[in-house]
């Protein structure tokens, strides 16, 4: 495994600054917000400088009960080449449910949601991971993800789960020290255990973040600094073993370059600390993982021995995944108090990522936009991603006769024909009954 050393992630917003700021190794960027024709000029001049770039995506949906859609790997092994990627990067998440295994409507999270820590979740999981190793040209690692909630009736710890992933696979994986403290907080894990049962020499490298506390449970929103626990999980860790690389993760509400590097000092510091604690040596490159060739041949072939636990995760994903996102009961076993906080923040992330992939709507909708969508996304769950949603959002404002005011439902509706296409698809006839009427 390459040495990374420590880095930071790589956004539009901080460019400028992560090129020029002194001490950075590595970036990572979010694989989707990458075209591998036209990188953006920032990552290649850091490229040209030696500068390692990883590939990180968020919606591939590994933990999803159906098997990894082609086109998406596709789409992140052509970054990883374009980047000269040495790894790249996912989630131990669901993002999607329902579809052909429940009868029902797809529906999308638009988050990471986390996977029940079951044997039927184990095994789909390590099927869809070894899918994906077949198809990228570089080594997988998968990441822990942060949880407001907790399955009913799981089998295994977090680190006994990822301990069997990685057996099972030969997958490396990215330990967020960050998450490890959400879920310390909100699902009364000790990070102490966790780290203690993790395959240590599968480890690719660390991610640190900020966080805040709402509604009793900690929120890893990635936009605020990181507090000391995060920092002292990182020591605990660095005292186990010497990680390849950390990286300081930073996606909104951007400080001054200064703080971001004092950030990354601390990071180092609390390294340093573990380092002079530590008992364990540093990981060889020999030893810096489990080979991540350990798929096996057909493994996305029909009729496999995982399509019965598909079944029963499809089933079990679907019904958590409508009430977050459609209001449906709440299944057996779940924490209704929790699953309102989950669902309250999964509204206000669409409302938020809507907002920055259409910025005129809250132009045009003023102060208005946020509680407009927040209304729409109690009745209407998202189905196509986060583009679609805004049309969807702009087309149900339009016929309802909103905005009031006539100039700005005249720029909404401009918004809404410019980006609809001169031959939308029509998802029913009701669907191209209102298109047809919002076109007159």
């Amino acid at each position: 495994m390459q040495r990374l050393g420590t880095g930071i992630g790589w956004r539009p917003e901080i460019a400028d600054a992560v090129e020029h700021m002194p001490g950075v190794d590595w970036v990572e960027a979010v694989a989707e917000n990458l075209c591998p024709g036209h990188l953006p000029p920032s990552l290649l001049r850091l490229r040209e400088r030696g500068v390692t770039v990883v590939p990180h995506g968020v919606s591939l949906g590994l933990g999803d009960a159906e098997r990894p859609d082609p086109g998406r790997l596709t789409a992140l092994a052509e970054r990883a080449e374009a980047l000269g990627a040495p790894l790249v990067t996912e989630h131990i998440a669901f993002v999607r449910a329902g579809g052909p295994l429940t009868a029902s409507p797809r529906l999308e999270a638009g988050h990471l949601l986390p996977v029940p820590r079951t044997k039927d979740a184990l095994d789909v999981l390590c099927e869809n991971v070894r899918i994906a190793q077949d198809a990228l040209p570089v080594p997988l690692a998968v990441e822990n993800i942060a949880a407001l909630i907790s399955w009913p009736g799981e089998e295994m710890t977090e680190g006994q789960f990822l301990y069997e992933l990685a057996d099972r696979t030969g997958v490396r994986l990215l330990i967020d020290v960050a998450n490890l403290h959400t879920n310390h907080v909100n699902r009364g894990e000790d990070p102490a255990e966790a780290l203690a049962e993790l395959p240590l020499e599968a480890v690719a490298y660390v991610h640190v973040a900020g966080g805040f506390a709402r509604d009793g449970v900690w929120h890893d929103s990635h936009a605020h600094p990181v507090p000391r626990p995060v920092l002292d999980i990182l020591t605990d860790l660095a005292s186990l073993v010497t990680p390849p690389g950390v990286l300081l993760e930073r996606d909104e509400n951007f400080p001054e370059p200064a703080e971001l590097e004092g950030e990354l000092t601390a990071i180092r510091e609390a390294l340093a600390q573990g380092a002079r604690a530590g008992t364990r040596p540093p990981l060889s490159a020999e030893a810096a993982g489990p080979a991540a060739t350990a798929g096996s041949a057909g493994a996305g072939s029909t009729g496999s021995p995982t399509d019965p636990a598909r079944q029963r995760l499809a089933l079990t994903q679907a019904a958590l995944l409508s009430a977050l996102v459609a209001g449906t009961p709440v299944p057996e076993g779940f924490d209704r108090a929790r699953l309102g906080v989950q669902a309250r923040a999964l509204a206000g992330k669409r409302a938020d990522v809507v907002a920055k992939v259409a910025p005129e709507l809250p132009v045009i909708l003023g102060a208005a936009y946020r509680a407009s969508f927040l209304a729409y996304a109690q009745r209407h769950p998202m189905t196509g991603g986060y583009r679609r949603d805004a049309l969807d959002f702009a087309e149900e404002l339009l016929l309802a006769g909103r905005p009031q005011q006539a100039r700005s439902r005249r720029e909404l509706r401009e918004w809404w024909l410019d980006r609809s296409g001169p031959a939308p698809r029509p998802r029913s006839r009701m669907a191209r009954a209102r298109r047809v009427l919002l076109r007159r």
